[in-house]
């Protein structure tokens, strides 16, 4: 067991990969089905009609649940209509996670051009939460504290020393090597929440980095994935299993935990995508019996793109004119489908059966 203080900077934390052994008989065994769950649900993905359909829903969901686990809560209703809506979004919490968001776009966008994950993207996504122009830690005497205080853990302190750990991050990660993609990516995890290199936004940004490296090595092409809702029904683990790997050297359970992350999340969004698929199938069959005259597969589309929906929204894919779409949407509305709210001087219209799929546990 190696000598680890609470209270005194980690600046000796090793250097990756680790020492350990860490492609136990358990973690392989758990890597397959982990890996099996994600493999069914990019192909599931892929095989949509419009993969990128629900793009926006699922990285709301994800920016809304990675800032939960921080303690940044908003509600569905508020980040939905806010993100809609042409109006000054008030609410701190859901300004931090739309600007989570828009920071995990940001790094998918980066990813296309440059295909790498490095200090530099890591520092841009932060400054894109947390809106401002935050860099590598300079300041000394950082410390994570407990409910109660407790000083639980000091990261390494120095900028220098900082980037020197981000340098091999960073080299463990685009490097080709022979560890199984998924181990890569707890051990990346681990290895960035322990050098802690911002001020702030450090447990966002990595949780950024999970998805991105998902994509990057090519384990879910559309990384849709919420990896944080399952971060926040075990949080108790998550932060124990980390600290174990610091003070104890133990890898085993930490990456026991993040495959089940990933086996768990990629099944739950599996039966969420087949319960959505199947209320576009029912909508629209609905819409064509009720409303034949308006019914178009697009229209239905936009419907299931977000919960909330509003006339723009239709004119920009082409569905009709402003009055025309304004007839659509009064005739859904009555025909159950849609029900209107006024948020500032606009009218949105909200798809309660998303919603409920949405919000259900």
């Amino acid at each position: 067991m190696r000598k680890f203080n609470r209270k005194t900077p980690y600046n000796n934390l090793p250097l990756l990969p680790p020492k350990a052994e860490i492609e136990t008989k358990n973690i392989l065994r758990k890597t397959i089905s982990a890996g099996r769950a994600l493999a069914l649900l990019n192909g599931t993905l892929l095989n949509l009609p419009n993969p990128t359909l629900f793009i926006d829903t699922i990285y709301l969901q994800e920016a809304k649940a990675s800032s939960e686990v921080e303690n940044i809560i908003t509600t569905n209703d508020d980040l939905y209509q806010s993100f809609i809506a042409e109006k000054q979004v008030e609410n701190p919490a859901t300004k931090e996670v739309l600007s989570y968001k828009e920071a995990l776009w940001l790094g998918l966008e980066e990813l296309k051009t440059k295909p790498f994950i490095t200090t530099n993207l890591c520092i841009r996504i932060v400054q894109c939460i947390k809106k401002n122009n935050a860099s590598i830690r300079v300041t000394p005497g950082t410390a994570l504290a407990n409910n109660q205080g407790e000083i639980i853990y000091t990261p390494p302190t120095g900028e220098e020393l900082i980037r020197e750990k981000l340098s091999n991050l960073e080299k463990f990660i685009n490097e080709e090597d022979e560890i199984d993609p998924l181990i890569k990516m707890a051990i990346l995890h681990y290895q960035f929440e322990a050098i802690h290199p911002f001020s702030d936004g450090n447990g966002r940004t990595g949780r950024i980095l999970l998805l991105l490296y998902l994509k990057l090595s090519g384990l879910l092409e559309v990384p849709a994935i919420y990896l944080s809702e399952y971060i926040i029904q075990h949080k108790n683990d998550y932060y124990t299993k980390l600290m174990a790997v610091t003070e104890k050297g133990s890898w085993e359970d930490y990456i026991l935990y993040m495959m089940d992350m990933i086996e768990q999340t990629a099944l739950k969004g599996l039966n969420r995508l087949n319960e959505i698929t199947n209320a576009i199938e029912e909508t629209a069959n609905e819409i064509k019996t009720k409303l034949p005259k308006i019914y178009s597969k697009d229209l239905v589309e936009i419907l299931f793109r977000l919960p909330y929906t509003k006339r723009q929204n239709l004119i920009d894919e082409n569905i009709g004119n402003a009055k025309t779409v304004g007839n659509y949407l009064k005739n859904l509305e009555n025909g159950g489908f849609l029900q209107s709210i006024k948020v500032g001087k606009e009218k949105l219209y909200l798809n309660q059966k998303l919603l409920k799929i949405l919000e259900r546990k």
